[in-house]
């Protein structure tokens, strides 16, 4: 088993999650309340990740951010190291190519809203942002919860992007999926099935627990309403 590995994904995914999860709750209550010019557009700019082979991404930033590109030597010089072949570059993969993981059932959640309850809560004085933390999010909970559990096994299991972005440094950027890699290429079996079965247990049982808690905040609202 290859703790180090492990240990530097589930930091990958942490730290994803944090910064991803509050971006994307501006953004899916935006999408789900505004109608403007080209938001079938935006949508499905949001949606690309999904389409598109990791590889792909992973070689766009790969040459985007690279030293060769008068991007990725700016950000050399203000960081003080190139993004690419560093952790800070696996950070900016995993939140480009979750961006659809966080914002999708985000969206979803604050559609569901009723519109008269954000008017009543606007009749009562009530600031916009006092109802987005008092009102909407206690309502789009379970959204933000389902985005949480995707990007954060998402980001645990993804071999593509991580490989082509940050290569293969212990320590810095070789997560469990690369490592389960390079156990069957080096046909360690055993090595690689332990640290396989770590991962499916881990989504296992991260989704049932998710699928349990969103039944009870939705029941709870529920009654709540009643």
């Amino acid at each position: 088993m290859d703790w180090e590995a492990l240990l530097l994904s589930i930091k990958l995914s942490s730290v994803t999650v944090l910064i991803l999860i509050p971006l994307a709750v501006i953004a899916g209550r935006f999408l789900a309340y505004r109608h403007f010019p080209g938001k079938s557009w935006v949508e499905a700019l949001v949606m690309v990740p999904l389409v598109l082979p990791p590889t792909v991404i992973g070689y766009y930033l790969l040459v985007g951010l690279g030293s060769e590109s008068w991007l990725g030597r700016m950000l050399e010089q203000l960081l003080g190291h190139q993004l690419v072949f560093h952790f800070s570059g696996l950070v900016v993969a995993s939140i480009l190519v979750n961006i659809p993981f966080a914002i999708q059932p985000i969206q979803r959640a604050f559609e569901a809203v009723p519109e008269d309850v954000r008017d009543a809560a606007a009749c009562c004085g009530m600031s916009r942002l006092k109802v987005l933390f008092k009102i909407e999010l206690p309502m789009v909970w379970p959204g933000v919860l389902t985005a949480i559990v995707l990007c954060f096994s998402h980001v645990l299991g993804e071999f593509g992007v991580v490989l082509m972005m940050g290569g293969n440094i212990a320590g810095e950027t070789k997560t469990i999926a690369i490592s389960i890699y390079d156990s069957v290429q080096a046909f360690d079996f055993a090595s690689a099935g332990s640290m396989s079965l770590v991962l499916l247990l881990f989504a296992i049982t991260v989704l049932a627990l998710t699928t349990s808690l969103s039944r009870r905040v939705g029941g709870q609202h529920v009654a709540n309403r009643r």
